[in-house]
Order: C-alpha cells, then structure tokens, then sequence
C-alpha cells in the first residue's frame, strides 16, 4: 500500500493528527498506554510493537494498530524507521 492511500483511508476511518515520523533505533521503550487508537504503515525499516508479551516486527509495507486503553512497548530496528501514523480519538 502506498502512503497516499494509507493516508486516505486513515482519514476516511476517523483518524487524526496523522504524521510521517523518521525513528532512530532504540530499544524498547517503557510500556505504556494510549487514549486513541493507533494505526501506521512502516515505510522504511523496523517497528516493533510488544503487546501481552508478544513481539512483531513489522516491515517495509506492513500496516500496525494499536488500540487505546492497550498497554504495549516499540521497539525500532538497527536501521531505524520511517512510518506514517494517525491516531482516532473517542466520540
């Protein structure tokens, strides 16, 4: 999927505040929890996300969400990455 269309869906799906970040690698950060959903596409490199213990990485193409209210760590690989992200606030 391209970040236009990502983009386009995103909005179309409520979500706001939408960015395109550049992430320098880094461990796993402190668990912690959000009051939006998450959702984002990797661009380029690594972004892990830790929920129940669980790892996945995803990749160049790989769309991710996390839901509010959901505790999870992320982790950014050795070459970093590059995501667009947008974030839906409750009604």
């Amino acid at each position: 999927m391209n970040q236009d269309t990502f983009e386009a869906e995103l909005k179309s799906a409520g979500y706001t505040d939408i960015e395109t970040r550049s992430l320098d690698p880094r461990p796993a950060n402190t668990g912690h929890i959000h009051d939006f959903d998450i959702r984002g596409l990797v661009l380029d490199g690594t972004f892990i996300v830790i929920r129940d213990g669980n790892s996945v990485a995803h990749r160049r193409g790989d769309v991710f969400a996390v839901p509010a209210g959901n505790s999870h760590q992320e982790e950014i690989g050795p070459d970093g990455a590059r995501i667009i992200v947008g974030r839906k606030y409750p009604a």
